[in-house]
């Protein structure tokens, strides 16, 4: 057979075995009438692309060119006819500098009630900075209207989800939301605000399961990953953080009646000029939480002033819970090979509730020191053990 003839056998193969009708169909949002230049409205032109792929029986790609695009608050969901669709972003989209635009809304960019859909690449440029300056001068300033704090990009109710090189700039508030879903995958995603901006939290997971976090890099002014309520076996992994407040889970236990949160493991971490390392949070009240089956492991603390905090007596400015113990039930926390420099005299820090005292705390391997020697460690109401070198000296 000559090779004219194994061509045409293969391309008569790839057909049969790929039939034309499971080949993806492309959607340029330039086709759609977006502009490129970062001034002219282009919401219509993507929410057009987006309901042209969503109507689509075969996979679908939405192709965003190199340019900036600017977009007010979108909501991106419906019942599509493939499981199968993937934006792919060469450029920028940016959010509209006066904040009161997307305001009480609660999201910029919003995927609601979708199914395999992925992100892949391009850059969320937030341009929070004038919220930020809103909240410091003391003035009324947009908060989110939803449970989920006001979000760049957010999906809620979706399943199949994959975010890949993607970088969120200066979010209002939080950057990524990932609320009520399952099956998620975030990677090699890059996180930047200024560590003084207030709320950024860089990854936010709440009432999902099987989530997995890795291969990014968060600098940002609250939580790189916060862990809310109802989160179930997520998986972080290779992950830097700081500026910000660290990896925690919580805070937890606002309400009487919350899902609780459980087979979390945060491994391979690098926590740099942080506020906290790992943080379990919860209220100072009652409710009927838990927290259990927990392992963070591999993690490196740069100057971190809390490097290992469990503190269940959360209650700003006081108010809704002086004098109440936490009903947040914590058991079988492992912290397994973790060393470097507190920033602090007290690098680990127990602070467990009187009402239900921490149990199943495991120390293995533990080694932070404080200017060169070792480090302190505080424990009220916590039981456990340890194992290996620990230093500072276990107080459980």
């Amino acid at each position: 057979m000559n090779m004219g003839s194994l061509l045409v056998l293969l391309a008569h193969l790839f057909v049969f075995f790929h039939p034309i009708s499971a080949l993806p169909v492309t959607y340029n949002v330039v086709s759609f009438g977006a502009k490129p230049d970062g001034r002219t409205e282009s919401t219509k032109s993507f929410l057009s692309a987006w309901t042209s792929a969503c109507g689509s029986a075969r996979p679908a790609i939405i192709y965003v060119p190199p340019g900036r695009y600017l977009l007010g608050k979108a909501k991106f969901g419906g019942r599509c006819k493939n499981s199968a669709i993937t934006i792919r972003i060469d450029g920028t989209l940016v959010a509209p500098s006066d904040y009161n635009v997307i305001g009480n809304a609660g999201n910029w960019l919003l995927f609601d009630g979708v199914h395999g859909v992925s992100i892949l690449g391009g850059t969320l440029d937030g341009q929070g900075s004038g919220l930020w300056a809103c909240k410091d001068s003391g003035k009324r300033c947009p908060s989110g209207a939803t449970v989920m704090y006001m979000q760049t990009l957010g999906f809620s109710n979706s399943n199949n989800i994959m975010i890949s090189g993607l970088t969120s700039l200066n979010s209002q508030m939080f950057h990524i939301v990932i609320h009520g879903c399952h099956d998620v995958r975030l990677q090699g995603v890059k996180v930047s605000a200024s560590g003084k901006s207030p709320n950024t939290d860089g990854i936010h997971v709440q009432l999902s399961s099987s989530v997995t976090i890795s291969n990014s890099k968060i600098s940002t002014g609250d939580d790189c990953i916060s862990i809310g309520a109802g989160t179930t076996n997520l998986w972080v992994e290779n992950v830097a953080c700081g500026p910000g407040h660290g990896i925690s889970i919580g805070s937890l236990g606002k309400d009487l009646r919350e899902p609780g949160v459980q087979n979390v493991t945060v491994k391979t971490v690098t926590f740099t000029g942080a506020q906290n390392g790992v943080r379990i949070k919860t209220w100072g009240r009652p409710s009927n939480g838990f927290v259990r089956g927990v392992l963070f492991q591999h993690i490196d603390m740069v100057n971190v002033k809390n490097p290992i905090l469990i503190d269940q007596n959360y209650c700003p400015s006081n108010k809704g819970c002086p004098r109440q113990a936490s009903g947040v039930k914590i058991s079988d926390i492992t912290y397994q090979d973790i060393h470097g420099t507190s920033a602090t005299k007290v690098a680990v820090k127990f602070e467990c509730s009187q009402v239900h005292p921490c149990s199943g705390i495991r120390l293995e391997d533990v080694k932070l020191t404080y200017k060169n020697e070792p480090a302190h460690a505080s424990c009220d109401n916590a039981d456990g053990t340890t194992s290996g070198f620990v230093e500072p000296t276990s107080c459980l």
